[in-house]
């Protein structure tokens, strides 16, 4: 395999086995709570459906937002998922998320799909993205809808 070419903070990481405490130079904990993030990088447009990270995964689709709302968003969201971020207010190249989706739920063979938006607008053309792409692809993934508010609070969750 050749050595990576790109942007350094395009460059595919995955963050799996980082599970050891992290500490700084004294030996003191890093930071008062862990992140859970599993691997880099993170927005949808940038990710490769083909990661290992992503093979089998249960996969997190969360609004750009989303993370800033929800004060719990490691521990209650991210924990144990891979990630993929989106605005589909802001983004440009939908199609190119229906397709990456599709090919997570296909050839990534994702065990589960939860999308995690914002009460604003907007943020249902997510959902519906991920509806579609569940609906187009060659097999069945279970689809999860978590809706917040801009406290981050949950006003709905519901399988689709």
């Amino acid at each position: 395999m050749s050595e990576f070419q790109g942007c350094p903070g395009s460059r595919m990481m995955d963050l799996r086995h980082n599970d050891e405490a992290r500490e700084d130079v004294t030996g003191a904990p890093v930071g008062a709570v862990a992140s859970e993030l599993r691997q880099w990088p993170i927005q949808l447009h940038l990710v490769s459906p083909q990661a290992p990270y992503f093979q089998g995964a249960d996969v997190l689709l969360a609004a750009d937002c989303t993370a800033y709302a929800v004060g719990g968003f490691h521990k209650d969201y991210l924990k144990g998922k891979s990630l993929a971020i989106a605005c589909p207010k802001l983004d440009e190249g939908q199609d190119i998320y229906l397709e990456k989706l599709k090919t997570l739920i296909d050839e990534g063979r994702i065990n589960t799909l939860t999308v995690l938006t914002m009460q604003v607008p907007c943020c249902r053309g997510l959902v519906n993205l991920a509806t579609r792409a569940v609906s187009d692809s060659g097999r069945k993934v279970p689809l999860k809808s978590v809706v917040v508010d801009l406290q981050g609070e949950v006003l709905s969750e519901e399988w689709l």
